[in-house]
């Protein structure tokens, strides 16, 4: 409810049989996402392991004593939930620990797709909706979901002197790392956040 209010609130809507599953999953990806405010490499890659392995356990009837992860064992049994997403989701997010700025678009989509898509696929097998349709949505509205999560977070990356933006869209507008750092206005600042913004209005309008 703390980290993930946004979540928290879509999870109310969700049917009563499936609520609980939904907060359990949602707790498991903000378990992983502070992974990304861990200073230390080590330490944030010691996290995902652990989590690697409650996952492999979880799976195996044998979830470790940890809230988080009790929860989750109860969800996977109750809605018999996919181990491949949620081990890409632990996969993905160990690949941003390197602090690397996206080089092209795709490579944000991709983290998206890895990350949002993919939760939105536990979500609709939490519902009992196994359709090509509804995946075909989830995985245009996750790389939505990721490309706006990623803008949204550029003033808090920026004030760590980081820049996650893709390298590609910000060459052609002959935009730094550092006119984003130092909280630039200039148009072709502002360029730069419309076309990444126009990439996740696309998915939108594939999912309309």
């Amino acid at each position: 409810r703390k980290r993930d209010y946004e979540g928290f609130l879509c999870s109310l809507l969700m049917p009563a049989e499936s609520r609980t599953s939904a907060f359990a999953l949602r707790a498991f990806n903000v378990e992983l996402a502070q992974a990304d405010s861990i200073t230390q490499k080590g330490t944030g890659l010691m996290r995902m392991q652990f989590w690697r392995d409650a996952v492999e356990n979880i799976y195996c009837d044998k979830p470790p004593h940890q809230p988080v992860a009790i929860e989750l064992w109860k969800a996977v049994k109750r809605h018999n939930l996919t181990k491949m997403w949620i081990m890409k989701i632990i996969d993905e997010r160990e690949k941003n620990l390197d602090d690397r700025p996206y080089s092209n678009i795709q490579e944000l989509e991709k983290y998206a797709e890895n990350t949002q898509s993919a939760l939105l696929y536990l979500t609709l097998e939490m519902l009992g909706v196994r359709d090509i349709h509804a995946d075909h949505a989830a995985s245009h509205i996750g790389k939505a979901q990721g490309i706006v999560t990623c803008l949204r977070a550029t003033p808090y990356h920026s004030t760590r002197r980081k820049v996650f933006l893709p390298m590609d869209i910000c060459m052609l507008h002959g935009v730094s790392q550092e006119d984003f750092i130092r909280c630039r206005q200039e148009k072709n600042v502002r360029d730069v956040i419309y076309d990444t913004a126009s990439q996740a209005h696309v998915h939108l309008e594939h999912v309309r």
